[in-house]
């Protein structure tokens, strides 16, 4: 399926696969190892992706896109291997975390270290107003990460306060990437501002499907076990939905347990479904996605628009 959302620019990623090998090659083979090992284990490259698809709407260039749509893979890898040592995951995409390979020290290094390399590219880019872009949604993204670990097993938290903090985990840095892209072969500032709503609302609509698989996805094809928001008591969309709707007492007891089995886990799913959170949640899902496709009503009616149409079909409908 991916090779079909990004076939007008199979070419370009391969290049980008290409670089983002060069910048994880470090002269300290443990380093090189656990940054490798993040890199091949199956990732969308969905950041990448929107960088180049949003060069699209101006005078395309390679050679100033392709330094931007690593730095912004980059600067996702580090988030990954930061979120694997904060969850004490074991797994990513059905493969050891590099946390489970090399322990929290060296995930912690070489999280910072990927981040550092990010900044180096960015700084190549000598582009004030982009750097600023990449800045802020740095901090805000920290601030995000924060912000999740501070209301784990909180039952009392609101729609917005989820909002807030999925804006600041997921939507933040695939808007960024389809803004940036189109600032670096300075398109029109209206196109600017639409690609950058669209991955908004696209990135938005991403987290929130995620959560809904995370209770719905067969476990082999998503790589890890259902329910481990609900193990590491991140309140999510669906959870949120059936604490609003259902009085009953089981089901908040078992969120608000900081050491759930994997049976509980199960059971919790089950009360949750049964409220029909999921189906709710879908919807909310589906609203930002007509949302996205709404801004690409504002863009040139080029092979590109369409595309990033049915890339948001896809995310509506995706099962991993």
């Amino acid at each position: 399926m991916q090779f079909q959302l990004f076939h007008e620019i199979q070419a370009d990623l391969a290049k980008v696969e290409a670089e983002l090998q060069k910048y994880v090659d470090t002269s300290l083979p443990t380093l090189t190892a656990a940054s490798s090992h993040l890199l091949h284990a199956g990732g969308k490259r969905l950041r990448p992706a929107f960088v180049l698809l949003a060069g699209k709407f101006h005078n395309y260039a390679l050679e100033r896109l392709l330094p931007l749509a690593v730095a912004l893979e980059l600067i996702h890898m580090a988030t990954l291997v930061h979120d694997d040592v904060v969850d004490e995951s074991k797994t990513r995409r059905g493969i050891p975390t590099v946390r489970a390979r090399w322990g929290n020290r060296i995930s912690l290094h070489t999280g910072d270290h990927l981040f550092a390399r990010s900044l180096l590219l960015i700084s190549e880019l000598n582009d004030p107003a982009m750097t600023a872009v990449l800045a802020k949604i740095s901090v805000e993204m920290c601030e995000g990460e924060i912000q999740q670990m501070e209301a784990t097993y909180d039952v009392h938290q609101t729609f917005r306060d989820y909002l807030y903090r999925i804006k600041r985990k997921t939507a933040l840095l695939i808007a960024a990437s389809c803004q940036l892209g189109a600032m670096a072969v300075k398109a029109d500032p209206s196109a600017v501002r639409a690609l950058k709503m669209y991955g908004h609302h696209l990135g938005m609509a991403f987290q929130i499907t995620d959560d809904i698989l995370d209770m719905t996805a067969d476990e082999k094809e998503l790589g890890k076990p259902i329910g481990s928001d609900l193990r590491q008591g991140i309140m999510t969309l669906p959870i949120l939905e059936a604490l609003r709707e259902s009085p009953d007492l089981a089901l908040r007891t078992l969120v608000a347990k900081k050491e759930k089995s994997q049976d509980e886990v199960y059971r919790a799913i089950e009360l949750i479904k049964e409220t029909g959170a999921v189906e709710r949640s879908q919807i909310i899902a589906r609203r930002y996605l007509d949302k996205a496709k709404e801004e690409l009503t504002r863009l040139p009616a080029i092979p590109t628009r369409h595309t990033l149409a049915v890339i948001a079909e896809y995310i509506e409908k995706r099962t991993y």
